[in-house]
C-alpha cells in the first residue's frame, strides 16, 4: 500500500513515502561506508560494526517499479501484473477498458510485491512515521500483506483511482481501505455492493 499528490504523473501514492524510500535507501548507503563507524578508541581503527551487507537494489523481479511510474494493465511480461491473481487481473482489465470508454487512462502503480520490497515499504514507513504502530495504518507487514499474496492491486493516477472507486464494483474491484483511494481488491461479485472499506491497513 503505498500515494501522491493529482498531477500528470501522480500515482496515489502519498509523497511522504517517497521521502522515506530515498531516506532509507541513504541509510544503507551509509552502513556501507566502513569510515562512519570508528574503533573503540574513535580513531579510525577496525569498525564496531559488523561486516558490510551488500544491499541488492529492488527490480522488476519483485514488482518494484520507480516512485511516480505507472504500466498499463495490459502489458506483458511483468512480475507485478503476471503475479498478481489471475481473476483480479482480469476484472482490472476488464474495467480498465471501460474506463478507457470514458476517456479514463487506467494505470497501475502496484501490484504483486515480493516480501522483501514489501519489508522494505514497511522499514521506509516507519522511518516517515516514527513507529511500527503508525506505520501499519499505511503499510501492511510481508506476512499480511495482500500485495505479497497477489491479491491487490493500486490504481493510478488520481482521476483513475477515482473512476476506479465509483464504477469498479460493477467487476468486484472494491476499495477496501478509507486511507487509501488507490487500493483495490476484489471483494464482491461482480455488480454486487462492495464492503464498507475498512479504516485502514492495521484493521486487517
Amino acid at each position: 500500500m503505498v500515494r501522491v499528490p493529482p498531477g500528470p504523473r501522480a500515482t496515489g501514492r502519498p509523497a511522504a513515502v517517497a521521502v522515506a524510500v530515498a531516506a532509507a535507501l541513504f541509510a544503507v548507503a551509509l552502513t556501507a561506508l566502513w569510515g562512519l563507524s570508528l574503533g573503540p578508541e574513535g580513531d579510525g581503527g577496525p569498525p564496531l560494526a559488523a561486516p558490510v551487507t551488500v544491499f541488492t537494489p529492488l527490480d522488476e523481479d519483485d514488482g518494484h517499479l520507480a516512485e511516480g511510474e505507472g504500466v498499463s494493465p495490459f502489458a506483458e511480461g511483468l512480475p507485478l501484473l503476471e503475479r498478481m491473481d489471475p481473476e483480479l487481473l482480469e476484472a482490472v482489465r476488464a474495467a480498465a477498458a471501460e474506463a478507457r470508454e470514458d476517456g479514463v487512462d487506467v494505470v497501475v502503480t502496484s501490484g504483486w510485491r515480493s516480501e522483501r520490497y514489501q519489508r522494505f515499504l514497511l522499514d521506509a514507513a516507519v522511518a516517515v512515521h516514527g513507529s511500527e504502530e503508525e506505520a501499519a495504518r499505511w503499510v501492511a507487514s510481508a506476512e499480511s500483506s495482500s500485495h505479497v499474496s497477489g491479491d491487490a492491486v493500486d490504481i493510478g493516477r488520481t482521476d483513475a483511482a477515482d473512476w476506479m472507486g465509483r464504477f469498479g464494483g460493477a467487476h468486484g474491484l472494491c476499495r477496501t481501505y478509507a486511507n487509501e483511494m488507490w487500493h483495490f481488491e476484489l471483494a464482491a461479485g461482480p455488480g454486487d455492493a462492495c464492503p464498507a472499506p475498512r479504516a485502514d491497513a492495521s484493521a486487517g
